[in-house]
């Protein structure tokens, strides 16, 4: 027990300082806020009146709040990596800390980024005519599992940052799995309107959780025309989304922190 309250004041002191870190340089907070946009005005009206028009920018916010958030992995990568680099983990080291609390620290403090990425997304879909048709209850559970899944994909990112041995290469490793796992998803169109094999990985894919949970807790259905996706994780997506953020959570956490460990022992 002391150790997790050693580790939670540990890392609640390092959120602290790279949250400052983050006031004091706004400018390292673009990409996060830019990424989104781009995102969803591309998709909404490039391939938008295509998919469904005015339906489809109202299925599309859920998608891009989950690929977001995911995207959003490769920041704590990066920055823990330059925490590396720069010499920073070794003052860390070199004090009676909680090897625990270093990294959670980090991904911690980059639940900052990820709200800010979220209200910059709702804030651009309100503009392009996104709607919430559901009660004040659903909405706070959207957010609670959105902030759930940014933690538990940082911890990804930490997992890429200790096992990288610079910043270019965490900022490759950080963003290599990204793209196939964004896009073999259902964050931009129903899983079952994908081809073979990739409809089924699509189905049980996280983020396709994520995003039919969201769209679920915000009323968004579907356009007309889409095929609807069928099976238990649809079925129970909430459920299934906060199974996999935990499981993520379990597996990762505990290979970042033995590769800090090992890091610590050179």
């Amino acid at each position: 027990m002391n150790g997790l309250i050693r580790a939670a004041r540990d890392g609640g002191i390092v959120a602290r300082r790279n949250i400052i870190g983050v006031r004091r340089t706004p400018g390292a907070l673009v990409t996060g806020v830019a990424q989104p946009i781009i995102f969803v005005l591309i998709l909404a009206f490039v391939f938008g009146s295509a998919l469904g028009g005015d339906d489809y920018r109202e299925f599309l916010i859920g998608g891009i709040l989950a690929q977001t958030l995911t995207f959003n992995s490769s920041f704590t990568a990066v920055y823990l990596a330059k925490d590396l680099q720069t010499g920073l983990i070794d003052r860390f080291r070199a004090l009676p800390m909680s090897r625990v609390g270093v990294i959670l620290g980090r991904t911690t403090s980059d639940l900052v980024t990820s709200a800010l990425s979220v209200a910059v997304i709702l804030a651009c879909g309100l503009v392009i005519g996104w709607r919430v048709h559901t009660d004040v209850g659903q909405v706070l559970l959207a957010f609670g599992l959105l902030l759930l899944f940014a933690f538990a994909t940082s911890w990804i990112g930490a997992f890429i940052a200790m096992s990288a041995r610079s910043v270019e290469v965490a900022q490759s490793l950080g963003l290599l799995w990204l793209f196939p796992v964004t896009f073999i998803s259902g964050a931009f169109v129903s899983a079952d309107m994908l081809p073979g094999p990739l409809r089924a990985i699509a189905e049980w894919n996280p983020i396709t959780a994520v995003a039919t949970a969201v769209r679920q807790a915000f009323g968004n259905d579907a356009p007309v025309g889409f095929e609807t996706a069928g099976g238990w994780p649809a079925d129970n997506a909430l459920l299934y989304a906060t199974l996999c953020c935990i499981a993520i959570i379990a597996v990762f956490a505990p290979i970042a922190v033995l590769q800090y460990r090992r890091i610590s022992r050179r």
